[in-house]
């Protein structure tokens, strides 16, 4: 079988052609139908993900497809059901073998690049904003990035869920994007005191920063007593200090989220999430923004894009 693999860490990946893979114990065998790149598969290239697989490895973290096989003492879902998966490699593969834990089965009005495309981008967000932060309906919620991958989904999930939402980017195509996706108030993160802003809109309840930095600083200080601030990331590559002092005298959660992380400890909490998701995707309540759809053997076009930043939304490899 065909798939996109890195032999080495810091070589380029490349499409290789490899022997087919079987189901184990607790495993299924899926036909890959479609995989979403993200940027968490650029720093496997270069060995500096948190969950990083030995050479050689599969890229391709989100997938659908339709099951093929199942592993012994599985009885479930049945082969020939349509089905997405968070394995967290191995999606770049005319074939991949995933735990079963972790198969979530697709309602028919979704199609195989939306769930490929949905996955960690809005599993992210939806399970950082409802399960961790608490998001409630009316509260104000401030995304910081919120033109890329998951910073667009947090804007549309939590209007989605009954919050005003305040969207932070960069440059007038981005904000334009933001205010497409529900954003109430958009702000351009070159805005000179972007924390006075945020007060004169009313102050944050929930911030979801992807970026760190100064825009996390400034956030920080423009929240309400009792607001929870969700550390998704710090893009910008600066990790900002917290100073606990500022916690205590305004009783603020800063809160450390990493989504994929609940597959380890809380699968549940991640497959839960993304069957409401699917639901509300085939109920035509949100709708992934993929700005380009490739074929596998342009998988390699397909990560530059997102190294460039020339993508808006995702990028979904087709197979």
């Amino acid at each position: 079988m065909r798939a996109f693999q890195v032999t080495a860490i810091n070589n380029a990946p490349s499409l290789a052609s490899i022997q087919e893979c079987s189901p184990g114990p607790g495993e299924v065998r899926l036909r890959n139908q479609a995989c979403g790149l993200n940027f968490a598969d650029l720093l496997m290239i270069k060995g500096r993900y948190q969950d990083n697989p030995e050479p050689p490895f599969t890229l391709g973290m989100e997938a659908a497809g339709i099951v093929d096989a199942l592993g012994p003492d599985v009885d479930g879902p049945a082969p020939g059901t349509r089905v997405a998966v968070f394995g967290g490699s191995g999606g770049l593969a005319d074939y991949g073998v995933y735990p079963a834990d972790r198969i979530v089965p697709l309602p028919d009005e979704v199609d195989m690049d939306t769930a490929a495309a949905l996955q960690i981008a809005y599993g992210t967000s939806h399970v950082a904003l409802d399960h961790k932060a608490r998001l409630q309906p009316g509260e104000t919620l401030v995304v910081l990035g919120a033109a890329g991958g998951v910073g667009l989904t947090a804007v549309e999930l939590g209007k989605l869920m009954g919050a005003r939402v305040i969207a932070v980017a960069r440059g007038a195509d981005k904000l334009a994007i933001a205010k497409q996706a529900g954003a109430d108030h958009v702000i351009d993160a070159e805005t000179p005191d972007l924390r006075a802003k945020l007060i004169e809109l009313g102050r944050a309840d929930v911030v979801y920063d992807a970026v760190g930095g100064d825009l996390f600083r400034a956030a920080f200080r423009a929240m309400n007593p009792e607001g929870r601030l969700l550390a998704i990331g710090h893009a910008s590559g600066d990790v900002p200090q917290i100073p606990a002092n500022h916690l205590l005298v305004k009783n603020i959660d800063v809160l450390g989220f990493y989504w994929g992380g609940y597959m380890t400890f809380r699968p549940k909490v991640v497959t839960d999430s993304l069957a409401t998701l699917f639901q509300w995707a085939a109920e035509g309540r949100i709708k992934p923004h993929i700005s380009h759809v490739l074929p596998l053997e342009q998988a390699a076009e397909g990560l530059e894009l997102l190294r460039s930043r020339a993508s808006t939304g995702k990028v979904v490899i087709r197979l």
